[in-house]
């Protein structure tokens, strides 16, 4: 009986860390359906589990903060990339106003911008998906694992 205790213990934690990434999966879906959804659902999941499991099982209520604190601190670096995205961009449209540049080197540089944009989200996506992985996978197996470059909101 303990170990089937167990067992759903560490099932809930790993829940924890994987409902991150299964709310992008949602959050592609419904935007390719044309709903637009703002919400971070990253954050809301695994938000939902440890709320509702952290009082009958402690693992869960550690790997919870850890899935929370990663995924808050991973929302604050894309929301800090799209404000220096946006800064380049209207820096890039100002010189090119002030200084008449041709259209040719606004677009040049606006899709430079965009394909560097382009690989730090996708870089950042990559290591999500690592990271979660890794870290639901200890979670399960009953080990203790911090993320790393982590802000640790909830302790």
């Amino acid at each position: 009986m303990g170990e089937k205790h167990n067992q759903q213990m560490r099932v809930w934690a790993m829940l924890c860390h994987l409902s991150a990434l299964l709310a992008w999966i949602l959050l592609f879906g419904l935007i390719l359906f044309g709903i637009p959804l703002f919400l971070p659902l990253n954050i809301a999941a695994p938000l939902i589990i440890w709320r509702l499991r952290k009082i009958k099982y402690p693992w869960v209520d550690f790997q919870g903060k850890e899935s929370l604190n990663f995924q808050i601190t991973l929302t604050f670096y894309i929301v800090v990339v799209i404000m220096i995205s946006l800064l380049l961009v209207l820096a890039s449209c100002g010189i090119a106003v002030a200084t008449n540049g041709e259209i040719n080197q606004v677009t040049t540089v606006l899709d430079s911008l965009l394909f560097i944009w382009m690989s730090v989200v996708i870089a950042l996506f990559a290591i999500q998906l690592f990271l979660v992985t890794f870290a639901a996978t200890k979670a399960y197996n009953g080990e203790h694992y911090r993320y790393p470059f982590t802000m640790r909101v909830l302790r």
